[in-house]
């Protein structure tokens, strides 16, 4: 950590927020004030510069035009690419994702420069993926398996500097067998739910990840399980 509080930057609110993905930025302030780590959270508008000291930078999904002026304004801002350089953590979710690559596609399916965090590129789908979304995750990061619900039209290919982040048991994800990715310490996605209230687990990677330590001290994930094994549950009970 760079100072003495865990620092969560939630990026765009305006732009980039939905399908309840701010709950993201909640569920980390809650895992890690349960923990006693004290936390500082900026929400950053996109009139706004991107700091560059924060632990953890947050992205959710957005509309097709919001997404498009989101990626051009943290182009311009250079912040959101200068703090990964120093080491900070991105978790990106669905447009988030998408606009964290190289390039995307808008509002007729024409490419979109991304801002290049990592070597991803997502392209208009024939198909929109909707629905429930499970996946096992990379044995490397030791994350149970993913629960979570997806609503997009793309197709997102990874280069080969970029690992997949899980591998789609039910539903659609990337578009080839796998779901997100994650290079260094930048991992996208395009699950919301949200996310990490449906995966503690990956939260705490997170966190993990910013505290600079391997293992968190455990905390009551009752309600979280709950959660997971009705979801999971009432999903491939389907199959």
């Amino acid at each position: 950590m760079q100072s003495d509080k865990l620092r969560l930057i939630w990026i765009y609110p305006d732009l980039l927020s939905t399908y309840g993905d701010q709950g993201n930025v909640l569920v980390l302030e809650q895992r890690a004030r349960r923990r006693n780590i004290p936390v500082e959270t900026v929400y950053v508008r996109s009139a706004d510069p991107i700091p560059e000291q924060g632990d953890v930078y947050l992205l959710g999904g957005g509309e097709d035009r919001p997404q498009i002026l989101a990626a051009a304004r943290l182009r311009r801002d250079g912040g959101l690419g200068r703090a990964v350089e120093r080491g900070a953590s991105v978790f990106a979710v669905c447009a988030g994702y998408q606009l964290i690559g190289t390039v995307f596609g808008g509002e007729e399916g024409q490419p979109v420069e991304g801002v290049g965090l990592i070597d991803i590129g997502s392209r208009r789908g024939e198909r929109r993926a909707v629905g429930e979304i499970v996946a096992e995750v990379d044995p490397e990061l030791g994350v149970p398996t993913l629960t979570g619900f997806e609503n997009h039209m793309g197709v997102t290919d990874l280069g080969p500097s970029v690992r997949p982040l899980s591998r789609t048991v039910v539903g659609t994800g990337n578009g080839d067998g796998t779901e997100g990715c994650y290079s260094g310490r930048v991992l996208g996605t395009y699950l919301h739910g949200p996310a990490l209230a449906r995966n503690p687990g990956l939260a705490d990677l997170l966190l993990s990840w910013a505290m600079g330590v391997e293992t968190l001290p455990p905390i009551d994930d009752t309600w979280h399980e709950r959660l997971r094994d009705e979801r999971l549950g009432t999903v491939l009970g389907r199959q």
